[in-house]
């Protein structure tokens, strides 16, 4: 009886609920409904007062009606409920995410990325988006990967100015979103070579003549290399590069030759003649907050006295032309012995760190281990075909051998026939007249002071070299070769023995089938050059 009786009361508050369209209205303690006997409901009607229902035709009409909820306070009930009630969602590609990336899909969150844009030699670009902590090696290790370079330590970011007309080469530690924020609308970074980025610390004595260096001087002989450096890298020594340079006055197009000292504490210069005494010091620039430039508008423009020119730049001065000391060296050395002392100055251990980085990572490798490869190359292997059946040449020495015959092949003189026994169209006598354009140290018809200038912007070192188009005959080809910071260039003529046609540097005494040949046969062989053919100047493709 007692549960009935409950039942009923419940039904009939749950009535009163979803009459009020799901509020529950407050009322007083006296009007509670709780459940009594039958013995007492006289009693409890006298006491209690009758609710106020409505009549029976609104009743039937208000049930006959759809309950009204609304629609507020369900949106923020579903809102309330969703981040407790769904699950996370795993993601299904978690080899995509970044090293520090959860492997669970996340609401999208802002990052400190920076839009970074980066120039080819040939004005193709290319947009990266990078973080801020990102160093320029970082930058340029991502580049070669992006273009299918191959990796070398000589790449770099370059600084480039096009109004003021200077640029210089990012050092690997610096921070590219730092370097991009004070740089001007104008400016841009290329990406290029650079082979003399660390060729000082591989042979410092022709970076450092012995009469620009003053303890060369005063020590009255030549030093060792090891000591050389570390004068520079030690920062309890003092260093100090002295020689003659011309400065050009602010506001005029007049120079003025000057003697100065390169020191730590930044570049001077003597008011009178070459002394040294602090009264006769002048400070032209600090080194801390500068920057060293080339300037690459040549002579003209500023009416030099020289062709070697450089500039000091403050970092936070964009386009002001007032703000810039422009300086000219007498040769080549001499302007590449200032600028190399001003960056091992400024930034000491921290440049043959960067210089050993790339050293340790090869130590690091095993002698068994095999060369970082593309997918393609390693979905590739090794046959040999000269049986009935193919098989699978698993020594590596026999594997090399093979890959060596078989590139050899192309170059030999026989007839080739294709399968139905006409001569084939690639003759060797005619691949072997375009199969060099192929090649990374080949660059086609470009002028003589465009071959120049490609070696003064990738280091003017030893053995760095180019193949082009010769502009006097059109059947010749001309090697140009940096030896010693000079740029000469030999002539590559053509000759013809029983109707083959050869490739020659010294009259016919040494004949090459291509121009292939020839560079491999000069990268091993100094020959009649003044040098081995060491590192070929490239223009890559963004």
């Amino acid at each position: 009886m007692n549960s009935s009786m409950d039942s009923v009361y419940s039904a009939h508050a749950d009535t009163a609920l979803l009459l009020n369209n799901g509020h529950m209205h407050p009322q007083p303690h006296h009007q509670h409904l709780h459940p009594t006997y039958p013995a007492q409901a006289q009693a409890h009607r006298r006491h209690t007062p009758p609710l106020q229902m409505a009549s029976p035709s609104k009743e039937r009409l208000r049930h006959s009606q759809p309950m009204h909820i609304q629609a507020v306070r369900c949106l923020q009930e579903e809102h309330q409920l969703r981040p407790a009630s769904l699950p996370a969602i795993p993601n299904p590609f978690p080899e995509l995410c970044s090293p520090a990336g959860s492997p669970v899909l996340s609401p999208t969150q802002t990052s400190d990325n920076q839009i970074v844009k980066v120039w080819s030699e040939d004005g193709a670009g290319k947009v990266v988006e990078i973080p801020a902590d990102m160093t320029a090696r970082d930058v340029c290790q991502l580049l070669v990967y992006k273009s299918h370079c191959l990796e070398d330590s000589a790449w770099t970011l370059v600084e480039h100015h096009p109004i003021l007309g200077l640029e210089r080469c990012l050092e690997d530690h610096e921070l590219v979103v730092q370097v991009q924020a004070s740089m001007s609308s104008d400016s841009k970074f290329l990406f290029r070579k650079n082979y003399a980025k660390y060729e000082f610390f591989r042979n410092p004595l022709n970076f450092f003549p012995e009469q620009m260096v003053a303890w060369c001087q005063e020590s009255n002989g030549s030093i060792p290399q090891s000591q050389l450096l570390q004068n520079f890298l030690n920062s309890s020594s003092c260093p100090e590069i002295q020689g003659y340079l011309y400065l050009k006055e602010p506001g005029r197009r007049s120079w003025k030759k000057l003697y100065m000292f390169l020191r730590r504490s930044g570049l001077y210069f003597s008011t009178k003649g070459t002394s040294k005494e602090p009264r006769h010091l002048q400070l032209l620039s600090d080194l801390e907050d500068s920057n060293i430039f080339t300037i690459i508008t040549g002579r003209k423009l500023h009416n030099a006295p020289t062709d070697y020119q450089f500039c000091i730049k403050p970092s936070k001065a964009r386009s002001d032309c007032k703000e810039l000391k422009m300086l000219c060296a007498e040769d080549e050395q001499s302007r590449t012995c200032w600028m190399t002392a001003f960056r091992l100055l400024k930034y000491g251990l921290v440049l043959y760190q960067s210089y050993n980085l790339p050293q340790q990572r090869k130590s690091n490798l095993s002698p068994f281990s095999a060369p970082v490869r593309s997918v393609s190359e390693n979905s590739l292997v090794a046959m040999d075909f000269s049986g009935r059946t193919g098989r699978v040449i698993d020594n590596p020495v026999e594997a090399q051998s093979a890959a060596l015959e078989e590139g050899q092949t192309w170059r030999k003189r026989s007839q080739r026939m294709n399968v139905l026994g006409s001569p084939s169209p690639l003759h060797p006598s005619s691949l072997s007249t375009v199969i060099h354009r192929t090649q990374v140290w080949f660059h086609g018809r470009i002028m003589r002071e465009e071959a120049h200038k490609m070696i003064i912007q990738q280091g003017q070192v030893d053995g760095l070299f180019l193949l082009r188009d010769s502009q006097s005959n059109p059947k010749a080809f001309v090697l140009t070769l940096c030896h010693h910071q000079k740029i000469k260039h030999f002539q590559i003529l053509p000759c013809e023995e029983d109707g083959q046609v050869f490739f020659s540097l010294d009259d016919g005494a040494t004949k090459f089938t291509d121009l292939i040949h020839l560079v491999e046969f000069y990268q091993l062989n100094r020959g009649v050059l003044p040098c081995k053919l060491k590192h070929p100047c490239t223009a890559v493709a963004l």
